[in-house]
Protein backbone atom coordinates (compact mmCIF):
# COMPACT_ATOMS: atom_id res chain seq x y z
CA UNK A 1 0.00 0.00 0.00
CA UNK A 2 2.70 2.43 0.66
CA UNK A 3 4.53 2.15 -2.64
CA UNK A 4 0.84 2.68 -4.62
CA UNK A 5 0.62 6.09 -2.45
CA UNK A 6 4.25 6.94 -2.83
CA UNK A 7 4.00 6.04 -7.29
CA UNK A 8 3.24 8.92 -9.26
CA UNK A 9 0.29 9.92 -10.22
CA UNK A 10 -1.19 9.61 -14.22
CA UNK A 11 -4.37 10.93 -15.10
CA UNK A 12 -6.98 9.33 -16.88
CA UNK A 13 -5.58 11.91 -20.01
CA UNK A 14 -1.91 10.80 -19.58
CA UNK A 15 -2.58 7.02 -19.54
CA UNK A 16 -4.46 7.51 -23.29
CA UNK A 17 -1.53 9.74 -24.53
CA UNK A 18 0.95 6.81 -23.16
CA UNK A 19 -1.16 3.99 -24.83
CA UNK A 20 -2.08 6.00 -27.93
CA UNK A 21 1.43 6.59 -28.48
CA UNK A 22 1.98 3.19 -27.97
CA UNK A 23 -0.47 1.71 -30.40
CA UNK A 24 0.91 3.99 -33.11
CA UNK A 25 -1.76 6.43 -33.10
CA UNK A 26 -0.03 9.35 -32.13
CA UNK A 27 1.25 9.52 -34.71
CA UNK A 28 1.09 6.96 -37.90
CA UNK A 29 4.64 4.68 -38.09
CA UNK A 30 7.01 3.98 -41.14
CA UNK A 31 7.45 0.10 -39.65
CA UNK A 32 6.64 -2.93 -41.76
CA UNK A 33 3.14 -4.33 -41.83
CA UNK A 34 4.48 -7.58 -39.80
CA UNK A 35 6.70 -5.55 -37.67
CA UNK A 36 3.22 -3.98 -36.76
CA UNK A 37 0.85 -6.64 -36.24
CA UNK A 38 3.97 -8.19 -33.47
CA UNK A 39 4.79 -4.69 -32.23
CA UNK A 40 0.58 -4.44 -31.35
CA UNK A 41 0.26 -8.22 -30.01
CA UNK A 42 -2.09 -9.41 -33.06
CA UNK A 43 -4.77 -7.48 -34.07
CA UNK A 44 -8.69 -8.01 -33.32
CA UNK A 45 -9.87 -10.27 -35.94
CA UNK A 46 -13.30 -11.54 -35.79
CA UNK A 47 -14.46 -10.01 -38.99
CA UNK A 48 -12.19 -10.04 -41.86
CA UNK A 49 -12.35 -6.15 -42.29
CA UNK A 50 -11.17 -5.04 -39.07
CA UNK A 51 -7.24 -5.46 -39.30
CA UNK A 52 -7.18 -3.58 -42.32
CA UNK A 53 -9.03 -0.56 -40.67
CA UNK A 54 -6.53 -0.93 -37.78
CA UNK A 55 -3.42 -0.84 -39.73
CA UNK A 56 -4.86 1.97 -41.90
CA UNK A 57 -5.38 4.25 -39.15
CA UNK A 58 -1.51 3.15 -37.40
CA UNK A 59 0.94 2.66 -40.78
CA UNK A 60 2.15 5.30 -42.94
CA UNK A 61 1.08 4.92 -46.53
CA UNK A 62 -0.54 1.29 -45.90
CA UNK A 63 -2.18 -1.03 -48.76
CA UNK A 64 -4.70 -3.73 -47.77
CA UNK A 65 -2.53 -5.99 -50.13
CA UNK A 66 0.33 -5.82 -48.19
CA UNK A 67 -1.84 -7.22 -45.22
CA UNK A 68 -3.00 -9.85 -47.39
CA UNK A 69 0.23 -10.44 -49.17
CA UNK A 70 1.04 -11.85 -45.32
CA UNK A 71 -1.86 -13.93 -44.73
CA UNK A 72 -1.78 -15.19 -48.43
CA UNK A 73 2.34 -16.55 -47.70
CA UNK A 74 1.15 -17.82 -44.04
CA UNK A 75 3.16 -15.41 -42.70
CA UNK A 76 0.25 -13.98 -40.55
CA UNK A 77 -3.00 -16.07 -39.63
CA UNK A 78 -6.17 -15.64 -38.07
CA UNK A 79 -6.74 -18.09 -35.14
CA UNK A 80 -8.19 -18.16 -31.38
CA UNK A 81 -6.07 -16.41 -28.86
CA UNK A 82 -6.09 -13.79 -26.39
CA UNK A 83 -9.61 -14.12 -24.54
CA UNK A 84 -10.63 -17.21 -26.78
CA UNK A 85 -11.66 -14.36 -29.49
CA UNK A 86 -9.86 -14.43 -33.28
CA UNK A 87 -6.88 -12.40 -33.78
CA UNK A 88 -4.70 -11.60 -36.60
CA UNK A 89 -1.14 -12.22 -34.98
CA UNK A 90 1.96 -13.34 -37.14
CA UNK A 91 2.65 -17.04 -37.34
CA UNK A 92 5.49 -16.68 -34.92
CA UNK A 93 3.41 -15.21 -32.14
CA UNK A 94 0.22 -17.50 -33.43
CA UNK A 95 3.13 -20.34 -32.08
CA UNK A 96 3.97 -18.26 -28.76
CA UNK A 97 0.50 -16.92 -27.64
CA UNK A 98 -1.98 -19.99 -28.92
CA UNK A 99 -0.24 -22.57 -26.39
CA UNK A 100 -0.18 -19.73 -23.44
CA UNK A 101 -3.86 -19.04 -23.84
CA UNK A 102 -4.92 -22.61 -24.27
CA UNK A 103 -6.08 -22.41 -20.39
CA UNK A 104 -8.68 -19.73 -21.38
CA UNK A 105 -10.23 -22.12 -24.28
CA UNK A 106 -10.66 -24.74 -21.96
CA UNK A 107 -11.84 -22.63 -19.39
CA UNK A 108 -14.49 -21.73 -21.77
CA UNK A 109 -15.20 -25.24 -22.73
CA UNK A 110 -16.10 -26.32 -19.69
CA UNK A 111 -17.92 -23.11 -18.42
CA UNK A 112 -20.03 -22.71 -21.90
CA UNK A 113 -20.45 -26.29 -23.16
CA UNK A 114 -19.78 -28.96 -20.12
CA UNK A 115 -23.67 -29.99 -20.15
CA UNK A 116 -23.52 -30.42 -24.15
CA UNK A 117 -20.08 -32.36 -24.01
CA UNK A 118 -20.59 -34.36 -20.93
CA UNK A 119 -19.60 -37.97 -21.81
CA UNK A 120 -17.62 -36.94 -24.79
CA UNK A 121 -14.16 -38.33 -24.70
CA UNK A 122 -12.38 -34.57 -25.44
CA UNK A 123 -9.29 -36.59 -26.64
CA UNK A 124 -10.96 -38.62 -29.01
CA UNK A 125 -13.07 -35.48 -30.40
CA UNK A 126 -9.74 -33.63 -30.84
CA UNK A 127 -7.90 -36.62 -32.36
CA UNK A 128 -10.33 -37.12 -34.44
CA UNK A 129 -11.27 -33.31 -35.59
CA UNK A 130 -7.33 -33.20 -36.30
CA UNK A 131 -7.52 -35.59 -39.09
CA UNK A 132 -10.75 -34.07 -40.27
CA UNK A 133 -9.35 -30.63 -40.70
CA UNK A 134 -6.14 -31.65 -41.66
CA UNK A 135 -7.46 -33.91 -44.58
CA UNK A 136 -9.71 -30.44 -46.02
CA UNK A 137 -10.16 -27.62 -44.11
CA UNK A 138 -13.83 -27.31 -42.93
CA UNK A 139 -16.18 -24.83 -42.25
CA UNK A 140 -17.52 -25.26 -38.18
CA UNK A 141 -20.68 -26.38 -39.56
CA UNK A 142 -19.22 -29.00 -42.10
CA UNK A 143 -17.23 -29.97 -39.14
CA UNK A 144 -19.92 -30.57 -36.21
CA UNK A 145 -21.88 -32.93 -38.84
CA UNK A 146 -18.36 -35.20 -39.63
CA UNK A 147 -18.03 -35.13 -35.54
CA UNK A 148 -21.82 -36.08 -35.32
CA UNK A 149 -21.16 -39.13 -36.99
CA UNK A 150 -19.29 -40.40 -34.42
CA UNK A 151 -21.26 -38.79 -31.55
CA UNK A 152 -24.75 -38.77 -33.34
CA UNK A 153 -27.00 -37.73 -30.36
CA UNK A 154 -25.18 -34.73 -29.83
CA UNK A 155 -25.39 -31.03 -31.22
CA UNK A 156 -22.69 -30.42 -34.31
CA UNK A 157 -22.23 -26.59 -33.30
CA UNK A 158 -20.71 -27.62 -29.68
CA UNK A 159 -18.69 -30.46 -30.95
CA UNK A 160 -16.95 -28.63 -33.56
CA UNK A 161 -16.72 -25.34 -30.47
CA UNK A 162 -14.74 -28.50 -28.79
CA UNK A 163 -12.67 -29.18 -31.42
CA UNK A 164 -11.83 -25.05 -31.76
CA UNK A 165 -11.36 -25.15 -28.11
CA UNK A 166 -9.06 -28.15 -27.75
CA UNK A 167 -7.00 -27.85 -31.29
CA UNK A 168 -5.18 -24.48 -32.81
CA UNK A 169 -7.11 -23.85 -35.48
CA UNK A 170 -6.29 -21.38 -38.38
CA UNK A 171 -8.86 -19.60 -40.57
CA UNK A 172 -7.81 -20.17 -44.28
CA UNK A 173 -7.76 -17.94 -46.81
CA UNK A 174 -9.54 -16.62 -48.93
CA UNK A 175 -10.83 -15.96 -45.63
CA UNK A 176 -9.71 -12.36 -44.41
CA UNK A 177 -8.22 -11.35 -48.14
CA UNK A 178 -9.10 -7.65 -48.69
CA UNK A 179 -12.14 -7.49 -51.46
CA UNK A 180 -12.36 -11.35 -52.02
CA UNK A 181 -15.12 -13.72 -50.02
CA UNK A 182 -14.38 -16.45 -48.34
CA UNK A 183 -16.04 -19.01 -46.09
CA UNK A 184 -14.61 -19.25 -42.56
CA UNK A 185 -12.78 -22.61 -43.12
CA UNK A 186 -10.18 -24.60 -40.40
CA UNK A 187 -7.14 -26.66 -40.50
CA UNK A 188 -4.52 -27.06 -37.86
CA UNK A 189 -1.82 -24.42 -36.87
CA UNK A 190 1.12 -26.60 -37.79
CA UNK A 191 -0.58 -27.98 -41.08
CA UNK A 192 -1.08 -24.43 -42.33
CA UNK A 193 2.33 -23.26 -41.64
CA UNK A 194 4.23 -26.50 -42.95
CA UNK A 195 5.24 -25.40 -45.98
CA UNK A 196 5.22 -21.61 -44.61
CA UNK A 197 8.83 -19.57 -44.65
CA UNK A 198 8.39 -19.44 -40.39
CA UNK A 199 10.87 -21.73 -38.74
CA UNK A 200 9.21 -23.45 -35.85
CA UNK A 201 10.16 -22.31 -32.22
CA UNK A 202 11.42 -24.06 -29.18
CA UNK A 203 8.93 -26.00 -27.56
CA UNK A 204 6.53 -23.96 -25.32
CA UNK A 205 7.52 -23.08 -22.48
CA UNK A 206 4.88 -21.13 -19.85
CA UNK A 207 7.83 -20.21 -17.14
CA UNK A 208 9.88 -18.86 -19.43
CA UNK A 209 7.22 -17.05 -22.51
CA UNK A 210 4.63 -15.98 -20.69
CA UNK A 211 6.22 -13.43 -17.91
CA UNK A 212 8.15 -12.39 -21.66
CA UNK A 213 4.42 -12.15 -23.57
CA UNK A 214 3.30 -9.34 -20.53
CA UNK A 215 6.38 -7.43 -20.96
CA UNK A 216 5.40 -6.78 -24.48
CA UNK A 217 1.82 -6.20 -23.27
CA UNK A 218 3.48 -3.63 -21.58
CA UNK A 219 4.99 -2.00 -24.24
CA UNK A 220 2.19 -2.04 -26.51
CA UNK A 221 -0.83 -1.22 -24.17
CA UNK A 222 1.03 0.11 -20.79
CA UNK A 223 1.03 1.42 -17.94
CA UNK A 224 -1.85 -1.25 -16.71
CA UNK A 225 -2.78 -3.32 -13.89
CA UNK A 226 -2.61 -6.43 -12.96
CA UNK A 227 -6.50 -6.56 -14.12
CA UNK A 228 -5.80 -4.17 -17.20
CA UNK A 229 -3.16 -7.28 -18.35
CA UNK A 230 -5.71 -10.27 -17.57
CA UNK A 231 -8.61 -8.34 -18.95
CA UNK A 232 -6.63 -8.22 -22.20
CA UNK A 233 -5.31 -12.26 -21.99
CA UNK A 234 -8.44 -13.65 -20.65
CA UNK A 235 -5.65 -15.65 -18.01
CA UNK A 236 -6.20 -15.38 -14.29
CA UNK A 237 -3.92 -15.40 -11.36
CA UNK A 238 -1.24 -13.47 -13.32
CA UNK A 239 -0.12 -11.41 -10.20
CA UNK A 240 2.35 -14.43 -8.98
CA UNK A 241 3.83 -14.57 -12.88
CA UNK A 242 4.30 -10.50 -12.38
CA UNK A 243 6.03 -10.66 -9.15
CA UNK A 244 9.47 -11.49 -10.18
CA UNK A 245 9.10 -9.36 -12.47
CA UNK A 246 8.82 -6.38 -10.33
CA UNK A 247 12.61 -5.17 -9.96
CA UNK A 248 12.68 -4.89 -13.95
CA UNK A 249 9.58 -2.38 -13.61
CA UNK A 250 8.26 0.85 -12.84
CA UNK A 251 5.08 1.69 -11.26
CA UNK A 252 2.61 4.66 -11.09
CA UNK A 253 -1.26 4.74 -9.84
CA UNK A 254 -4.17 6.00 -11.79
CA UNK A 255 -6.92 8.34 -9.88
CA UNK A 256 -8.35 6.01 -7.94
CA UNK A 257 -5.22 4.93 -6.41
CA UNK A 258 -4.80 1.46 -8.69
CA UNK A 259 -1.06 0.39 -8.94
CA UNK A 260 0.17 0.44 -12.39
CA UNK A 261 3.11 -1.02 -13.70
CA UNK A 262 5.25 -0.19 -16.52
CA UNK A 263 8.59 -0.79 -18.12
CA UNK A 264 11.40 1.56 -17.35
CA UNK A 265 12.27 3.00 -20.93
CA UNK A 266 8.45 3.07 -22.11
CA UNK A 267 7.00 6.73 -23.26
CA UNK A 268 5.31 8.81 -21.56
CA UNK A 269 4.17 11.63 -23.73
CA UNK A 270 2.88 15.26 -22.42
CA UNK A 271 -0.67 14.67 -21.76
CA UNK A 272 -1.31 17.69 -23.34
CA UNK A 273 0.25 16.58 -27.09
CA UNK A 274 -2.44 16.55 -29.87
CA UNK A 275 -3.80 13.06 -30.95
CA UNK A 276 -4.93 12.94 -34.52
CA UNK A 277 -8.33 11.89 -35.26
CA UNK A 278 -8.48 8.35 -36.18
CA UNK A 279 -10.76 6.14 -37.54
CA UNK A 280 -10.74 3.00 -35.85
CA UNK A 281 -12.64 -0.85 -36.61
CA UNK A 282 -14.61 -2.68 -34.41
CA UNK A 283 -12.98 -4.87 -31.86
CA UNK A 284 -9.96 -2.74 -32.01
CA UNK A 285 -7.46 -3.58 -29.76
CA UNK A 286 -7.45 -0.02 -27.87
CA UNK A 287 -10.67 -0.15 -26.73
CA UNK A 288 -10.66 -3.70 -25.20
CA UNK A 289 -7.24 -4.56 -23.25
CA UNK A 290 -7.30 -2.59 -20.38
CA UNK A 291 -10.71 -3.69 -17.36
CA UNK A 292 -10.75 0.34 -16.87
CA UNK A 293 -11.38 1.47 -20.10
CA UNK A 294 -11.53 5.28 -19.01
CA UNK A 295 -8.44 6.58 -20.65
CA UNK A 296 -9.67 5.86 -24.00
CA UNK A 297 -14.02 6.09 -23.28
CA UNK A 298 -15.11 8.69 -21.53
CA UNK A 299 -17.51 7.24 -18.36
CA UNK A 300 -20.49 9.39 -19.68
CA UNK A 301 -20.11 7.06 -23.28
CA UNK A 302 -19.63 3.88 -21.95
CA UNK A 303 -22.32 1.16 -23.57
CA UNK A 304 -22.52 3.30 -26.90
CA UNK A 305 -19.61 1.21 -29.19
CA UNK A 306 -21.79 -1.71 -28.20
CA UNK A 307 -25.63 -2.86 -28.81
CA UNK A 308 -26.04 -6.27 -27.68
CA UNK A 309 -23.76 -8.19 -29.59
CA UNK A 310 -23.09 -5.41 -31.98
CA UNK A 311 -20.00 -3.61 -31.78
CA UNK A 312 -19.49 -0.67 -34.00
CA UNK A 313 -16.90 1.03 -35.47
CA UNK A 314 -15.39 4.11 -33.44
CA UNK A 315 -14.20 7.54 -33.93
CA UNK A 316 -11.25 8.75 -31.70
CA UNK A 317 -11.32 12.68 -31.61
CA UNK A 318 -8.39 14.05 -29.52
CA UNK A 319 -7.25 10.51 -27.87
CA UNK A 320 -10.79 9.45 -27.04
CA UNK A 321 -13.56 7.63 -28.60
CA UNK A 322 -16.55 10.72 -29.33
CA UNK A 323 -18.30 8.80 -31.63
CA UNK A 324 -19.51 6.00 -34.41
CA UNK A 325 -18.86 5.35 -38.49
CA UNK A 326 -19.67 3.06 -41.31
CA UNK A 327 -19.33 2.91 -45.46
CA UNK A 328 -22.11 2.07 -47.56
CA UNK A 329 -21.89 1.71 -50.88
CA UNK A 330 -24.73 1.68 -53.64
CA UNK A 331 -24.05 1.83 -57.47
CA UNK A 332 -21.02 3.34 -58.21
CA UNK A 333 -21.03 5.81 -54.56
CA UNK A 334 -19.38 5.12 -51.15
CA UNK A 335 -20.27 7.19 -48.31
CA UNK A 336 -19.32 7.35 -44.76
CA UNK A 337 -21.79 7.97 -42.37
CA UNK A 338 -20.47 9.88 -38.94
CA UNK A 339 -22.10 10.07 -35.52
CA UNK A 340 -20.80 12.31 -33.39
CA UNK A 341 -21.30 11.75 -29.50
CA UNK A 342 -21.29 15.42 -28.44
CA UNK A 343 -20.63 18.37 -30.84
CA UNK A 344 -17.50 19.02 -32.72
CA UNK A 345 -15.58 22.22 -32.93
CA UNK A 346 -14.89 23.43 -36.38
CA UNK A 347 -11.22 22.53 -36.51
CA UNK A 348 -12.20 18.91 -35.11
CA UNK A 349 -14.70 18.85 -37.84
CA UNK A 350 -12.15 19.43 -40.60
CA UNK A 351 -10.05 17.05 -39.26
CA UNK A 352 -12.39 14.64 -38.91
CA UNK A 353 -13.76 14.90 -42.48
CA UNK A 354 -10.26 15.10 -44.00
CA UNK A 355 -9.26 11.68 -42.56
CA UNK A 356 -12.61 10.47 -43.27
CA UNK A 357 -11.37 10.76 -46.87
CA UNK A 358 -8.92 8.58 -46.44
CA UNK A 359 -10.56 5.68 -45.42
CA UNK A 360 -12.85 6.10 -48.14
CA UNK A 361 -9.85 6.33 -51.21
CA UNK A 362 -9.14 2.69 -49.39
CA UNK A 363 -12.19 1.34 -49.02
CA UNK A 364 -13.91 2.33 -52.53
CA UNK A 365 -11.28 3.93 -54.47
CA UNK A 366 -13.07 3.87 -57.56
CA UNK A 367 -16.41 5.20 -56.35
CA UNK A 368 -17.95 8.10 -55.86
CA UNK A 369 -17.11 9.00 -52.10
CA UNK A 370 -19.64 10.80 -50.03
CA UNK A 371 -19.69 11.81 -46.38
CA UNK A 372 -22.53 12.41 -44.09
CA UNK A 373 -23.61 12.75 -40.44
CA UNK A 374 -26.27 10.88 -39.33
CA UNK A 375 -27.36 7.69 -36.87
CA UNK A 376 -24.76 4.65 -37.13
CA UNK A 377 -25.79 2.98 -33.88
CA UNK A 378 -28.45 0.50 -35.48
CA UNK A 379 -28.19 -3.44 -36.04
CA UNK A 380 -26.05 -4.15 -39.30
CA UNK A 381 -23.32 -2.44 -40.85
CA UNK A 382 -21.86 -1.55 -43.98
CA UNK A 383 -18.54 -2.77 -44.89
Amino acid sequence: MTQRRTSPLLTARALGRATLDRQLLLRRSEMGVLDAVERLLGLQAQAPRPPYHALAARLADFRPQQLSDLLQTRQAVRISAMRSTIHLVSARDARLLRPLHQPVHERVLRGNFARQLAGVDLDRLADLARTLVERQPLTFQELGERLREEWPGREGRSLATAARQLLPLVQVTPRGLWGQAGRAAHTTLDHWLATAPVPAPAAPDPQRDLPAVLLRYLAAFGPASVKDIQTWCGLTRLREVIEPLRPRLRTFRDEHGVELLDLPDAPLPDPDVEAPVRFLPEFDNVALSHADRTRILAPEYQGRTWDHNVAYRVLLVDGTIRGLWRTDTAGDTAWLTIEPFDTLTRPERAAVEDEAAGVLRMTSPDATHDLRYGQVARRGGGA
